[in-house]
């Protein structure tokens, strides 16, 4: 019996630094009242009860300049994270761009964050499938899991006006459906100046 404690003490040990790291900060800076009323296709999409505030960490461009989201205070912030080897991702890029570029006189951001351990990796998958002029941000070391989990993607999540984590969705959704840019201009008028 005591020989299993020490295993059971560094399991457990283990298992709350991982459930630590891959969560976002609990502190609840305020409550969001009601929530958006959202289009079936945003179904999954969870808007925060409670407003969160996240750690500032630092990214890079693809030129490596280090880049923060700090940058876009005063707007509704869309991470979108993404890998070269995630398939619905693919999927996925065309419909981002085509929301940044109909939101770029918006308060509103798209910042796509590419977790590639290989960021030499990204300029050859844009220009196999077309996406030369998609911008995104990069994180090898995946330190976006010290504010927001990273192990499923496609992911999406919503920043408001000060950098607070007040919405997310997991998963591959349909960018493109008619009822998302209404719902994006909610959560805009809801949240971008906060």
């Amino acid at each position: 019996m005591n020989k299993l404690l020490p295993l059971t003490m560094l399991l457990l040990t283990g298992s709350l630094h991982l459930n630590a790291v891959a969560s976002p900060n609990d502190v609840k800076v305020y409550e969001t009242g009601e929530p958006v009323t959202k289009p079936m296709v945003m179904s999954r999409f969870v808007e925060l009860r409670n407003a969160r505030k996240i750690k500032s960490i630092d990214f890079k461009d693809q030129q490596q300049n280090p880049v923060n989201l700090k940058q876009y205070q005063g707007k509704l912030v869309m991470v979108n994270l993404w890998a070269t080897w995630c398939a619905p991702c693919i999927k996925e890029i065309p419909a981002m761009q085509a929301i940044k570029d109909r939101n770029q006189d918006k308060d509103f951001a798209l910042v796509p964050i590419s977790i590639d351990e290989d960021p030499n990796n990204i300029k050859p998958f844009f220009k196999e499938h077309g996406f030369e002029d998609y911008a995104t941000w990069i994180d090898p070391e995946k330190n976006i899991d010290y504010i927001m989990p990273a192990d499923l993607l496609p992911a999406s999540f919503i920043l408001d006006g000060q950098g607070n984590l007040v919405g997310f969705v997991r998963g591959y959704i349909d960018w493109t459906d008619d009822g998302i840019q209404p719902y994006l201009d909610g959560l805009i008028a809801k949240y971008a100046n906060k």
